[in-house]
């Protein structure tokens, strides 16, 4: 027996109650920005007002990242068919400074870890750490020490989305998988990883492997881990893990308007822009990085010598939003062109 109209209405409702979704329109809504008082009753900048309202702190620097922001800005609309809204999970990334008016996507293999560790200083959660090289690497990942956007209600999360800094860092598509590769498989400490991911790739991808390789999964190739990657299998059984997951599916750059798109290649510089935006450049400062370790492009290119053309381009249009979204150049290594 059919329901009564008024009966239908009122179900569906109920039932949109229980999908959390959160309306975020980034392209047709300005920034709200909001100011902070201190103890003396004096409003502080937001930095958000900061980088849209105020005197440009660094002018060069504030015009390369309003290029960068229109260059995703045209690639998104070039690029991406559909617009959805979006939920909880697609929040699970994006780092949460209230006292400073901070979101931070973070990316693995882009300096999350040094950001991370910047961050529970001025958030206070450091304890007596006041220089983030102080705080354990394994301490800045400790799931709970920084709260995620997704933790907070719907409310709350339109109103950061609206009145907060949004910022990411990104890095050569291919830099950062050899990166990921290099620390994941070829490190002997990271015997999780082994056991999670290269035995499976070793017995999906070798032909003939030896049983202490099956066990272990210690010994995984480049090849290997290229195999595995594009076999239309490993995403249908369980999404990529986050330090080889592509950057778009992480951070949503195309529904979620980055005020500020920082680059591995330019860190020092974009992320001492971000400080001071906060107004923080003060109290901490970002880390120097090793270059004696960093995966460079010359260094991609050796790994990729031995990967077929034909795998080079499977590879390449499985990252290829990561290239177009952040304006890298297809490099010039690969032998499919």
């Amino acid at each position: 027996m059919r329901k009564p109209r008024g009966i239908r209405m009122v179900s569906a409702l109920c039932l949109g109650c229980f999908i959390v979704v959160i309306f975020y329109f980034n392209s047709s809504l300005r920034p709200e920005h909001l100011s902070e008082r201190s103890s003396g009753q004096k409003t502080r900048r937001s930095p958000l007002q900061s980088l849209y309202e105020g005197e440009q702190v660094e002018s060069a620097v504030a015009a390369v990242h309003q290029g960068r922001r229109e260059l995703l800005e045209e690639a998104c609309r070039s690029y991406t068919r559909k617009r959805r809204v979006l939920i909880p999970e697609d929040l699970k990334h994006i780092i949460v400074d209230d006292q400073h008016g901070l979101l931070y996507c973070y990316v693995p293999k882009v300096a999350c870890t040094n950001w991370k560790r910047v961050l529970m200083v001025l958030t206070g959660v450091s304890g007596d750490h006041k220089d983030p090289l102080a705080i354990p690497a394994n301490e800045a990942h400790v799931p709970g020490n920084l709260r995620t956007l997704s933790e907070y209600s719907t409310p709350q999360i339109n109103q950061r989305l609206r009145s907060y800094l949004k910022f990411i860092f990104v890095r050569e598509p291919f830099e950062r998988l050899v990166s990921a590769y290099r620390n994941k498989f070829t490190r002997s400490y990271n015997t999780a990883f082994h056991k999670r991911y290269g035995t499976k790739i070793i017995r999906r991808h070798r032909p003939d492997p030896r049983p202490e390789a099956l066990e272990k999964g210690d010994d995984v190739s480049f090849e290997e881990f290229v195999y595995y990657l594009v076999d239309p299998a490993t995403q249908r059984e369980e999404p990529f893990n986050e330090h080889w997951e592509r950057v778009h599916s992480l951070c949503h750059p195309c529904l979620i308007h980055y005020d500020i798109v920082g680059k591995y290649e330019t860190l020092e510089q974009d992320s001492r822009y971000v400080l001071q935006l906060a107004g923080a450049d003060q109290q901490v400062h970002f880390p120097a990085s090793s270059k004696s370790t960093r995966t460079t492009g010359d260094m991609a290119a050796n790994f990729f010598q031995n990967i077929s053309p034909f795998y080079q381009k499977k590879l390449y249009n499985l990252y290829r939003m990561d290239f177009l979204l952040f304006n890298y150049s297809v490099p010039a290594y690969l032998k499919f062109r």
